[in-house]
């Protein structure tokens, strides 16, 4: 398996610990293509570098013969998982990946880690569809203090950090430009949304 150069100080951290409340299911053991989302999204991580870690419980993904990273403050949502990845890491570069995000492309993981190599911002992130992307974006190990403020506070939004550090933020048209659309960002929420998703997968195959 090739990885990028350098791709030793780049960390990946998949996040599996969500409540899949629409869904009616654990997302992370939905099947997709012969396998899980779990699975798929792990894969992905791994052509990119060999440092990749799930966030989420230890015992339900124990298996997986990964790393796992339990919450330091449970039942905070995404901003948790963030903040408990980055409180481990020794990488300067880390690639914070959702399980629901099955359109994701090697190619894009290493543009924005890329990216995020040619600048001194704490955060580099899509912005796609009138929105931002905090959960497939590229971290400094500098915003789990900021994450750890907030989540302290009660406040577990993560978009609304990204003021409170210096943020790259990459908009649809520079992804476009670069090959990428906004269909490789699109989440499944829903038993709904999985098939949709799975039907777009199969007529770009």
């Amino acid at each position: 398996m090739g990885y990028d150069r350098g791709v030793n100080d780049v960390a990946a951290f998949v996040l599996a610990g969500g409540k899949s409340t629409r869904m009616g299911a654990d997302k992370a053991f939905l099947r997709w293509h012969e396998r899980t989302l779990l699975d798929h999204v792990l894969e992905l991580a791994h052509e990119l570098t060999p440092r990749v870690q799930i966030v989420g419980d230890r015992k339900k993904f124990a298996s997986y013969g990964e790393a796992v990273i339990e919450d330091i403050y449970p039942g905070c949502g995404p901003l948790g998982g963030i903040h408990a990845a980055l409180s481990t890491t020794r990488s300067p570069w880390n690639l914070m990946l959702a399980v629901d995000l099955p359109l994701l492309s090697r190619a894009l993981l290493s543009y924005l880690v890329t990216r995020a190599r040619e600048t001194d911002a704490t955060v580099t992130v899509p912005y796609v569809g009138g929105g931002l992307e905090p959960l497939c974006a590229v971290y400094r190990p500098e915003f789990a203090e900021v994450a750890k403020q907030s989540l302290e506070a009660g406040k577990n939004k993560i978009d609304l950090l990204f003021a409170r550090v210096k943020t790259q933020r990459i908009d649809e048209e520079r992804l476009f430009e670069a090959g990428f659309s906004r269909e490789m960002f699109r989440n499944v929420n829903t038993p709904e949304d999985l098939e949709d998703v799975r039907r777009h997968s199969v007529s770009d195959a």
